[in-house]
């Protein structure tokens, strides 16, 4: 790409799951990326292969604290997204998305870059509208064991939004919906990297409640394809609008696929249901349709392949060899 084309671009949060894949993207399309992050849940290994790449530069930082660079599109991915990591420190949790959005935001206005939100279907909290469209207002517990990220998240987009209004911020706001693939962390937490991990040691899996509970999986390539569509459009479309897959499946179903894929003997056990696990959980994605051109297009059963194949690789130790 040539040097009056190609765009400055930092990812806070670059070395974590979601902002690895989308420096790859980035990098790939032939821009320059600087990536920021504290690694309290991002790991240089998923940045490894981009470390002596001329157009990547790596900075060890915190978003709750202000950052003085130059560049043309921020997207703001920092934070802890699976219960275990942000329940660890629910305080730093909610300072992480309100301090790094208001940061973030302070440099967006300083060298009038366009900065996109990525914000959660958190924010829906356990939603007694089904599916989730973007003008429901959520059902939301602000005290519960889940709101340092839920209400920190619904406070940012406050803050983008208050931005765009006051001080003619160019903002984007996606809600993304529950995604997994290759990087994720091992013991992230989060219901699909548990599964595969414990289908592959041959542990029992642990389901909550009674597994009837439903969630929708967005693969990865999906979800970084959605979010670059979203920064790409006009400056009038600022969402917020969902990215995820509809395909709706039980909590169970999901650990029958699993064990199937892997061809693990795990069996099922049952635990008590978290506070405030929601019960259903599907975007609407009429607006990513209209505005951005976007639906997924990986099945979960080969996302679930891919991310088996390199857990695998992770757990036996050939993945960095």
């Amino acid at each position: 790409m040539s040097s009056h084309l190609r765009k400055r671009i930092l990812i806070t949060g670059g070395a974590g799951f979601l902002g690895s894949h989308l420096a790859d993207r980035m990098i790939a399309a032939g821009h320059d990326v600087l990536v920021v992050d504290n690694f309290y849940t991002g790991t240089k290994d998923n940045i490894r292969h981009l470390l002596d790449n001329p157009h990547f530069e790596l900075m060890r930082h915190d978003v709750t604290f202000p950052l003085y660079v130059e560049v043309d599109e921020i997207f703001n991915l920092a934070c802890p997204a699976s219960p275990v990591h942000y329940q660890f420190d629910p305080v730093q949790t909610t300072k992480t998305s309100v301090h790094g959005a208001i940061n973030m935001l302070g440099l967006a206005k300083r060298v009038k870059a366009k900065i996109l939100q990525s914000s959660t279907s958190e924010v829906y909290g356990d939603p007694d509208v089904h599916p989730q469209t973007e003008d429901y207002w959520g059902h939301v517990n602000c005290i519960g064991i889940r709101s340092c990220y839920d209400e920190g998240k619904r406070c940012a987009e406050t803050l983008f939004f208050d931005y765009w209004r006051q001080h003619q911020v160019r903002i984007k706001v996606i809600r993304i919906f529950n995604t997994y693939g290759p990087r994720m962390h091992p013991n992230d937490g989060r219901v699909v990297s548990n599964f595969i991990v414990q289908a592959l040691k041959n542990q029992p899996i642990t389901l909550f409640g009674d597994g009837q509970q439903t969630r929708s999986f967005c693969y990865c390539d999906d979800l970084i394809e959605g979010m670059i569509r979203m920064m790409n459009t006009c400056d009038d479309i600022v969402g917020p609008i969902n990215i995820g897959n509809p395909g709706e499946f039980t909590i169970r179903e999901l650990a029958e696929k699993v064990i199937a894929l892997t061809g693990s003997s795990s069996q099922l056990v049952f635990r008590p249901l978290p506070q405030d696990d929601p019960r259903q959980r599907r975007p609407d994605i009429t607006l990513a349709k209209e505005k951005l051109g976007w639906e997924p297009t990986i099945q979960l059963e080969q996302g679930l392949k891919n991310t088996i194949n390199y857990f695998d690789a992770l757990l036996s130790g050939k993945l960095w060899q």
